[in-house]
């Protein structure tokens, strides 16, 4: 199937006409917004500025819209500033001058049954469509969009996985890398010690004394003082980490409190790879988030579910894989409607990936 980007629709606004302007309220206290804020979502929200409906070019969801000019800056509570105009609001209708419009992607659906099996998408789900879609999208995405991907440990566990990832990533389907700690250690001790959390990455047979293989490998790169150092002076020619430095690839680490070492890079303070993340979002039009609940809520939480590219509105694709359905539910529990979700093993999930976007199966 060729992929076609869906088209969007804006709001009539001739049913709007009687919406007053927005109201707005001063900040007189650095990161604390004044009593009747309004709340950002997901979706496309129109504010009625001076008479012109004005929509946010970068949103988020959880922040506060604040008025400069003419235009609508969408602003974390920790990033108010004293003198800051926010945009005051509890509906989203027109009534108070602003419009909430989540159906500017939606096709024209055709008519369902009141009562229907298997409505759910779980383990019992049939994904060969969804998998063509995807294939699709990013042979799309690779020359018009970025490709953000959110990855867990899991994706570096196995040979076979690994390599599809850093296949995927010198193929350039890969445009930015979330990961955290545990990502890129296992990762780079599938490269010295073909191993990870002390198990062989072919055979997944613990090795004697393995557990302290990530360990070595953390202490041994913080000996060197950084990532691309280490990755020099061993002469690791091969894996994730490998591949994203080779191509270039920015590769934000959230840290946890839960990390070993952790790795240089890593980024201990919360804030900071929020920022982090947050500053990639702006150009990302398509999210894959692989096997780590904590990382995919973080970055679906940041990502909106349209972006502004010359000037014309498109939709941001989040596509979340685990082979916990709990874990897929939590994100859209999150707030993240528009992710579409994929039950399968990550091994697995990247080996399709890999065969039909590069063309030849791994060996």
């Amino acid at each position: 199937m060729a992929f076609s980007l869906p088209s969007y629709v804006p709001p009539d606004f001739s049913l709007l006409v009687n919406s007053p302007c927005i109201e707005t309220a001063r900040v007189d206290i650095d990161g604390v917004a004044p009593d009747g804020y309004h709340a950002m979502s997901i979706f496309p929200e129109y504010f009625n500025v001076r008479g012109n409906w004005t929509l946010p070019e970068q949103s988020r969801m959880d922040c506060v819209a604040v008025l400069r000019g003419n235009t609508i800056d969408v602003v974390e509570f920790r990033n108010l500033h004293i003198g800051d105009e926010v945009v005051l609001g509890r509906t989203e209708d027109g009534s108070e001058g602003i419009y909430l419009h989540s159906e500017g992607f939606s096709k024209n659906k055709e008519e369902e049954d009141v009562f229907a099996f298997r409505g759910r998408r779980s383990r019992e789900t049939a994904y060969s469509r969804d998998y063509d879609e995807l294939y699709e999208l990013l042979r799309y995405e690779r020359e018009h969009g970025q490709i953000t991907w959110v990855l867990g440990p899991a994706a570096s566990f196995d040979h076979d996985s690994r390599l599809a990832m850093s296949q995927l990533i010198e193929h350039g389907y890969v445009d930015v890398i979330f990961a955290g700690n545990a990502l890129a250690t296992h990762d780079l001790e599938g490269a010295i010690f073909r191993t990870a959390l002390g198990q062989n990455i072919y055979t997944q047979k613990s090795q004697h004394n393995g557990h302290y293989n990530h360990l070595d490998l953390i202490n041994m790169a913080r000996r060197y003082g950084s990532l691309k150092k280490l990755i020099e002076e061993e002469v690791i020619d091969g894996g994730i980490m490998q591949a994203a430095l080779k191509k270039g690839i920015p590769v934000v680490l959230a840290g946890s409190i839960r990390d070993d070492g952790p790795l240089p890079s890593v980024i201990g303070n919360v804030y900071e790879s929020q920022d982090a993340m947050r500053s990639h979002i702006r150009g990302t039009t398509t999210v894959i988030a692989l096997a780590t609940q904590l990382h995919t809520i973080a970055t679906g939480n940041i990502t909106p579910s349209y972006a502004v590219r010359d000037g014309t509105v498109r939709p941001v694709f989040i596509y979340s894989i685990d082979v916990c359905e709990f874990a897929l539910n939590k994100l859209i529990d999150r707030g993240t409607l528009s992710c579409k979700s994929i039950a399968t093993n990550v091994q697995d999930f990247l080996a399709l990936l890999r065969n039909n976007l590069v063309g030849c199966k791994i060996v």
